[in-house]
């Protein structure tokens, strides 16, 4: 796993591995910039003095699971920085919205009969169900994280 790395005015830098980040750490040449991603600042180096490679963020979107990967492009392969996997609450949901329409129904024929509403049964444009939208934000929400940490 890599430890991402900005430098002194919040620049991100390349990854580097945990041992050397430790090793930073530990010389007071670095201070934990975030926790969640692990982020660390060095102290005494900016992004003109070093040389930045090429990453690409690559996504595998699934139902219940997305795996992100980082991957530094060099001009002949490709090396693995970082894989993350993301585990959505769709099916947690989905749940929720169902137990809430049950107890809305209970409501409706508890006291007296009341019909139901159908001014407000058309859904707009671009629509997406509860589930779909909370797995893209989350998606995308990592995506910013990462971009922050990442040249």
């Amino acid at each position: 796993m890599a430890v991402f790395v900005v430098d002194k005015h919040h620049k991100p830098l390349m990854p580097c591995s945990e041992k050397r980040a430790r090793l930073l750490l530990n010389r007071k040449k670095a201070r934990i910039h975030s926790i969640y991603p692990f982020v660390i600042r060095l102290v005494n180096r900016t992004a003109e003095e070093s040389i930045l490679q090429p990453v690409r963020c690559k996504i595998d979107p699934g139902s219940k699971t997305t795996g992100i990967a980082l991957v530094r492009e060099d001009r002949e392969q490709q090396s693995v920085l970082s894989l993350m996997e993301l585990t959505h609450r769709g099916n947690t949901i989905r749940e929720s919205l169902q137990t809430r329409a049950s107890l809305r129904r209970r409501r409706r024929s508890a006291l007296r009969y009341r019909p139901k509403r159908f001014a407000n049964r058309k859904k707009p444009k671009g629509w997406l169900a509860p589930s779909l939208t909370h797995r893209l934000h989350t998606t995308l929400t990592w995506i910013r994280r990462l971009q922050k940490g990442i040249p």
